[in-house]
């Protein structure tokens, strides 16, 4: 279980590592304009991603 758990987070920061990798000046922005969203807009940002990533994952497994 533990090793499963330690390859999915290495598998995020990998996968959040490539964007500023590639593009720096398009990671920058982007963090400036989530930075913009009110509480509102970042809390639903936020379910919308876990939704999708728990989807994604009972899919895969």
């Amino acid at each position: 279980m533990w090793q499963d758990f330690l390859a999915a987070l290495a598998l995020v920061l990998v996968i959040e590592g490539i964007l500023p990798f590639i593009n720096p000046a398009g990671y920058r922005e982007a963090v400036r304009r989530i930075a913009q969203l009110d509480d509102r807009q970042l809390r639903a940002l936020g379910l919308g991603a876990m939704l999708a990533g728990a989807l994604m994952l009972s899919l895969v497994r």
